[in-house]
């Protein structure tokens, strides 16, 4: 695949520097970030590129590692491996633990099924007292945070019924049911959040 031909996404490139601007934040006691569902690489690549001293690891289900892994290996970053085959509903996940585990616009595309698998095993792969930060639109109450968002969950729905946007109160009962506790909810751009948690105590998972 050519690089000229890599998938490409705008979302990205509009909420990348938004992100970074708390990543820098969060990330001060971070050497290893575990990313999920890395998608085009461009917040891999970007990232890392501004967290040199962050590792940050990509990973995505198999059919996306070609052009993902083309588009980390053109930044030549030594804190940017190879990504790792990584699909939340096959257990264990191939990889260790990290300090920090992030993951973005992930969970309205993922079934809610899949949403759980995701925390299932999540306590596998974070360290103790590490972080999971969650960026994407949620739903509060049951209400959505715009117009906008309520359109953008019925053509999700419109396309995969088993997609949509998720309930806070839900996501947050399932990371409190795994050992972590809410740090923060920071409101993004294009009526986004991003979401922190921290892993309060050994889980024992």
């Amino acid at each position: 695949m050519e690089p000229s031909c890599l998938p490409f996404s705008q979302a990205c490139e509009n909420n990348k520097s938004p992100i970074l601007d708390i990543l820098r934040l969060l990330l001060a006691g971070s050497a290893s970030v575990l990313e999920i569902g890395s998608g085009t690489g461009q917040h891999g690549a970007f990232f890392a590129s501004q967290l040199p001293k962050v590792r940050w690891q990509c990973s995505d289900v198999e059919e996306n590692l070609e052009s993902l892994n083309i588009r980390l290996k053109e930044t030549a970053l030594g804190n940017l491996p190879t990504a790792i085959t990584l699909d939340v509903n096959r257990h264990p996940w191939n990889c260790s633990q990290f300090d920090t585990i992030f993951t973005a616009n992930s969970f309205h595309i993922m079934s809610i099924k899949s949403v759980e698998a995701f925390f299932c095993e999540l306590p596998h792969h974070i360290k103790e007292r590490g972080q999971l930060v969650v960026y994407g639109p949620f739903r509060y109450g049951g209400d959505y945070t715009s117009e906008s968002n309520a359109r953008f969950d019925q053509w999700l729905k419109d396309r995969d019924p088993d997609s949509g946007i998720r309930d806070f109160e839900r996501i947050s009962a399932l990371a409190q049911g795994c050992g972590m506790e809410l740090q923060a909810d920071h409101a993004m751009p294009a009526n986004n959040q991003l979401l922190v948690w921290q892993q309060a105590t050994q889980s024992g998972y």
